[in-house]
Parts: structure tokens; C-alpha cells; sequence
């Protein structure tokens, strides 16, 4: 099983994850993965017994969500949905480096309570 162990300023580890976990259907789950981590995961499907991962918030009514499913005709269906903007995208892809990429930056896009902004200054 694949789990990820956040250790904290003084050296404590922590539980859950800070912002969204990826669980896969055999049971394993990372905290907060990075695009590497989803890239493992991703890699880790097959089409019997660990067809899907799915990425949410770690809250009870997560306003969005993105999954990667094994095909049966070969490759991958990525769904992604987010309810605050209104979005609902089913696209397909073959390549794990495309998928693990362009859901790391879909996710650094999401609102997640408690997470500091970013300010960008345009000059």
C-alpha cells in the first residue's frame, strides 16, 4: 500500500492530508500527491483489479474531483468536475507523463479552504 507521512516542524508526524488525497480502487492512497506520485499510481491500473484512482478533497462534500479509469480498448478516461465553476470535462489520453501533468496543475488551480493565496503582480 502506498501512504505518504507529513512530519511537521518540530519533527512530529501528522495525519491526513492538508488538501486532497488520490485513492485507488485495490485501496491505496496518497495524501496531497505530487505529479510523480500520481504518475505511480496511474502506472499501478490494470484492467481487473485496480481499474481507477480518484483525487478529492479530504472533506465531506468535496466541491470537485478528478479520476483516471483504464479503458478496455487501452488507454485512460480522465474525468474532472468542479460544482463552484460550473465544470464537467470526460477526455481520454494514452500518455501517464500527460495525465499525472495536467492533473497537477487542473488541482493547483482549485479552491481549498485554509490554503494561502498567491498574489500575482502584473507589471
Amino acid at each position: 500500500m502506498l501512504t505518504a507521512t507529513r512530519v511537521d516542524d518540530e519533527g512530529k508526524a501528522t495525519m491526513g492530508a492538508q488538501y486532497y488525497g488520490a485513492d485507488s480502487e485495490n485501496g491505496d492512497r496518497i495524501d496531497d500527491p505530487s505529479e510523480d506520485a500520481l504518475f505511480m499510481m496511474i502506472s499501478g491500473l490494470n484492467d481487473t483489479d485496480n481499474t481507477f484512482v480518484v483525487v478529492q478533497p479530504d472533506e465531506d462534500d468535496a466541491v470537485w474531483c478528478a479520476s483516471v479509469a483504464v479503458l478496455n480498448e487501452g488507454g485512460y478516461e480522465i474525468v474532472r468536475r468542479d460544482n463552484t465553476r460550473n465544470e464537467h470535462e470526460v477526455t481520454t489520453a494514452t500518455s501517464i507523463n500527460d495525465i499525472a501533468r495536467d492533473l497537477t496543475l487542473w488541482m493547483a488551480a482549485r479552491d481549498f479552504p485554509g490554503r494561502r493565496t498567491r498574489r500575482v503582480i502584473a507589471f
